[in-house]
């Protein structure tokens, strides 16, 4: 119990950062769908943490209090730290700016926002699925031999080799459609970027360390999208 609780309190601790984040920014507490998206975003999270919890206790542990390994390769670091900084902070950060004060592009409408809204809900639940799969999903890069790290290709890795990563574009977009902001869109293509550059270096790590991934890489072709990349 007590550590679905810590698994807990960083949920809200997370959720919280990106409250903050848009509130701050938009310098109001008076924006209903940022109060909307943060209660969906507790909601989503918390349900998924729970139904996670019950197949993968150790690695949520894991993953709510280690954010950096000794033994993580230090690029993994730097790529972890940007892409945490831009996907967390960077596009609500943009997208509370653009809706209350540049006003760069036009507002998405009504439906689309309430599209962005399901994606971003969506997202989540891909990474849910993921990390209920794999229980060597840890939000570091390295070999797990205390785990006995072997390949998993079952469920959503049956389709994607990173269904983890394939969830984030869909939050930080749905994100910025639901807040009103094409520009917080655009800059979504940020941690896009990045993530696209830690899949590289953490397949190219995989390979090396992992027996059996280069012959996962066959079976499953893609990465985070099917039939694209």
């Amino acid at each position: 119990m007590t550590n679905l609780f810590i698994v807990l309190l960083r949920v809200v601790a997370d959720a919280l950062i990106v409250g903050t984040t848009l509130f701050a920014a938009a310098g109001t507490l008076g924006w209903p769908r940022a109060w909307i998206l943060v209660g969906v975003l507790l909601s989503v999270r918390i349900l998924s943490a729970i139904a996670v919890f019950r197949v993968n206790p150790i690695l949520l542990r894991e993953r709510a209090t280690v954010l950096t390994h000794r033994n993580q390769p230090w690029t993994d670091k730097v790529v972890l730290l940007a892409f945490m900084m831009t996907a967390f902070i960077g596009v609500p950060a943009v997208a509370a700016l653009d809706r209350f004060r540049w006003h760069a592009l036009p507002t998405p409408s009504k439906w689309l926002a309430v599209v962005g809204l399901v994606l971003f809900a969506l997202g989540w639940i891909i990474k849910a699925l993921a990390l209920r799969e794999n229980a060597f999903a840890a939000t570091v890069v390295r070999f797990q031999c205390e785990r006995q790290h072997t390949v998993v290709d079952s469920g959503v890795y049956s389709i994607v080799r990173h269904p983890m990563y394939s969830g984030s574009p869909f939050v930080n977009i749905g994100l910025s459609l639901w807040l009103g902001s094409y520009t917080a869109v655009v800059f979504a293509l940020v941690p896009l970027g990045l993530l696209m550059i830690r899949i590289a270096l953490e397949e190219r790590f995989l390979r090396r360390e992992l027996r059996g991934y280069s012959k996962y890489i066959q079976r499953v072709p893609y990465r985070m999208l099917p039939g694209v990349w």
